[in-house]
């Protein structure tokens, strides 16, 4: 398992880097929904990294152990890491919701400073809320068999090593899984009201249209969540599971969502390849602010799509002012 595990960290490194670096250099990317993403990839970044030390001495050196200290800093970073991102699938329903109900306010609502204050708003949350963990867990006494489930230390794991009491690490983890199950029920909530407002258009094809900008989003809620709820699952109701089974599917919490979220952030590009078209982004590559790179690794990952003359007008005068 080392190598697809190792490569499975670079891709999701790497690709998130990439998105980041298009989103800062790409001036028709400084939108909203673009802000959002880059929230996105921060949190999948910090997720991957926070269990990649951890990860690459157990698959590559065969060192199983880990220090008490390390163990407690790399719960609370994952879990943060967890929350953040949960947070931001949160709120990103509110870009999509503002977009089809209002869409003449859409740039007036959701200013760059509002956006800095819901980032800032999320980073102090997750903080908040996790920074408890290491104190709490710190305070018990463990056994001799400290023998963990999982590639990494996650808090529920954890505790179930202390031989003391841990009446308050118990009620207090099930207060931050309660915190990440409510962002769930809001998200389902949001797109009941999301859905609610497309089904009011008249158009059918506006329907659609409104529908498919919602899709990406949907699937990264989906990829983030239900390897959440089914580790959650197994820990608390299987009684006779696989260690392997359960190593896979805590591997799978970390790096799945992540390299789900790298096919939902080429929408990020789709912006630039649907006004460009394929030969064109070829032909005009050079002269944009992004390297020609970058834009054929987005073109590997998006496909082919028709295109508008006042679109094309609208990409060649953008490259004759950028020149």
């Amino acid at each position: 398992f080392s190598i697809p595990i190792c490569l499975m960290y670079l891709v999701a490194i790497m690709g998130n880097c990439t998105i980041l670096f298009i989103i800062k250099t790409e001036p028709l990317l400084h939108e909203p929904m673009y802000y959002f993403l880059t929230m996105l990839a921060v949190s999948d970044m910090g997720l991957s990294l926070s269990s990649l030390p951890t990860m690459l001495r157990i698959f590559l050196f065969n060192a199983m152990g880990i220090s008490p200290d390390a163990c407690f800093a790399q719960e609370f970073f994952i879990h943060g890491f967890t929350l953040m991102e949960s947070s931001v699938l949160l709120i990103m329903p509110l870009d999509r919701f503002i977009a089809i109900y209002n869409p003449l306010r859409y740039s007036s609502i959701l200013t760059s400073n509002r956006l800095a204050k819901m980032g800032l708003i999320l980073a102090i949350r997750g903080i908040l809320l996790m920074l408890p963990f290491p104190f709490t867990l710190r305070r018990l006494k463990y056994c001799q068999k400290n023998l963990l489930s999982h590639s990494y230390c996650l808090h529920q794991d954890t505790m179930k090593l202390a031989c003391s009491d841990n009446k308050t690490n118990v009620i207090y983890g099930f207060f931050a899984a309660l915190c990440t199950m409510l962002d769930l029920a809001l998200i389902v909530l949001s797109y009941v009201l999301i859905l609610k407002t497309i089904l009011s258009i008249a158009s059918l094809a506006e329907r659609l249209k409104a529908l498919n900008t919602c899709v990406f989003h949907i699937c990264a809620v989906l990829t983030f969540y239900v390897p959440i709820i089914t580790l959650a699952a197994m820990h608390r109701f299987a009684k006779h599971k696989s260690p392997l089974v359960v190593i896979l599917i805590a591997d799978m919490f970390l790096l799945v969502p992540s390299l789900m979220n790298l096919i939902v952030y080429c929408k990020i590009l789709g912006k630039l390849l649907n006004v460009c078209g394929r030969q064109e982004l070829e032909q005009l590559g050079n002269k944009l602010s992004t390297s020609r790179h970058l834009l054929s690794f987005a073109m590997c990952l998006m496909p082919q799509k028709s295109l508008t003359k006042d679109w094309m007008m609208e990409v060649k005068s953008y490259v004759v002012q950028n020149l």
